[in-house]
């Protein structure tokens, strides 16, 4: 049965992409467009904001810093989300830079053993999020031409990332076994956090210079293979576009949105999204309707993220053993979490009927990577303070407990006996 089934996927993965490739000759113009327009969004935007990132945390990693954080956020993450403290590098990596940042860090821990296939794919379940100068600048403002829904979209977004990530920590917990021991409560936390980084660096063994040639080459290698899917994916819409394949498509979709009392004309809006994040929310934008609509759809879009994002995901955690499958599902949940959150955010926020013309908003390299620094900086310091918060509150129900064992205070202790002669007689009452 599984034979079959791998047999008629690889005949429909093949008829499919034999299409392409023909669509492709019969659109070559088409196609020569979309593939610039891919390669200038990987080169002015993606390609100079993700690359000092993607160096950074490899260095990080092989200095044994991201292995100090998780230290002090262990207390966090693992009752919340149930994975390892070292997870926050992940989530505020993603965070700050935006996809695929987090699966890229995800599969490192996974390669180092930092964390177990289970605990891989929920963290890759809810550190898939986009960053917030996307979210608070191209949408609001060049999208939407309205700066005050970032503050919608970013907070719907991210708060049903983290329902995502509550949800996920029960997932697979029947065959999880956590990777390592967990800390012990006794103990010196800072002492525990730097032996942890020397243990990580000196098991790393590599020099410096190694160090950085291997993190600038690594990084460059990954960011090409992300930008060869950046223009596939632009490539495959265009000419499906160009083909009228997605006409077929329409009418299903804007069937579904009429069930979910959505505006059925932002069913083109849904399709490109589905395919790319960029042009699917910029068509929700642009979209005739309520604002609210729109919106709704925009959120959904930005949380799916795209068969863009979930191909350049697909590549980085290949040579793992973690598994698409759930992150694919965590994307459907994310989507349909935003698009609900938001839904009722705009039954609490008023927002003015008709928007004033988007405008070009130009964020420039420079101001990406101090804006993305500057959001690392304050999440990393603000999940430390909620990890030592959670450490306090959990010394102080030990602390409670051990106050409830003793001996009330007013009671009097029944005397302890021992046997003298196979006869039980009292402590303390010889003679």
């Amino acid at each position: 049965m599984k034979d079959s089934g791998r047999k008629g996927l690889l005949y429909f993965t093949a008829i499919c992409f034999s299409l392409i490739t023909l669509s492709l000759a019969l659109f070559p113009k088409a196609g020569l467009v979309a593939a610039r327009d891919g390669l200038a969004i990987f080169a002015e935007v993606v390609l100079p904001s993700l690359l000092p990132f993607f160096i950074l945390s490899e260095i990080l990693l092989g200095l044994g810093v991201v292995h100090f954080i998780g230290v002090f956020l262990e207390p966090l993450m693992r009752p919340v989300f149930n994975v390892p403290g070292v997870g926050a590098f992940a989530l505020s990596m993603g965070l700050a830079a935006g996809y695929p940042m987090d699966a890229v860090i995800t599969a490192k821990f996974r390669r180092l053993k930092l964390c177990t296939r289970i605990e891989g794919e929920r963290l890759l379940a809810f550190t898939n999020t986009a960053d917030p100068l996307f979210m608070f600048g191209a949408v609001a403002v060049g999208m939407f031409g309205y700066p005050e829904l970032g503050v919608i979209i970013a907070v719907t977004h991210y708060l049903a990332a983290f329902t995502v990530g509550i949800g996920f920590r029960f997932y697979g917990i029947k065959e999880d076994r956590p990777a390592g021991k967990e800390e012990p409560a006794s103990g010196h936390l800072l002492a525990r956090a730097l032996a942890e980084m020397r243990k990580a660096h000196q098991e790393d063994g590599r020099p410096l210079g190694q160090l950085l040639a291997d993190a600038v080459k690594d990084s460059v290698s990954t960011l090409l293979m992300i930008g060869g899917f950046i223009v596939l994916f632009a490539v495959l819409y265009q000419v499906m576009e160009e083909a009228g394949v997605l006409r077929y498509i329409l009418p299903a979709v804007a069937g579904g949105l009429k069930i979910l009392g959505l505006n059925p004309e932002l069913g083109s809006a849904v399709v490109k999204g589905f395919f790319e994040i960029d042009i699917g929310t910029m068509a929700a934008a642009k979209a005739a309707g309520a604002l609210a609509d729109r919106l709704v759809v925009a959120a959904a879009i930005i949380a799916w993220s795209g068969l863009s994002v979930l191909g350049q995901v697909m590549s980085v955690v290949h040579g793992t053993d973690l598994r698409v499958k759930p992150f694919i599902i965590a994307r459907v949940l994310h989507a349909a979490v935003a698009g609900f959150y938001t839904y009722l955010a705009l039954g609490i926020v008023k927002v003015p009927a008709a928007l004033p013309a988007a405008r070009t908003f130009t964020g420039g390299v420079i101001n990406r990577w101090i804006l993305s620094g500057q959001q690392l900086l304050v999440i990393l310091a603000f999940l430390i303070g909620a990890g030592l918060f959670m450490r306090f509150l959990s010394g102080y129900r030990l602390v409670c407990r051990a106050g409830q064992q003793e001996t009330p205070k007013g009671e009097t202790a029944r005397p302890k006996t021992k046997k003298i002669g196979g006869k039980k007689t009292s402590a303390g009452k010889h003679g």
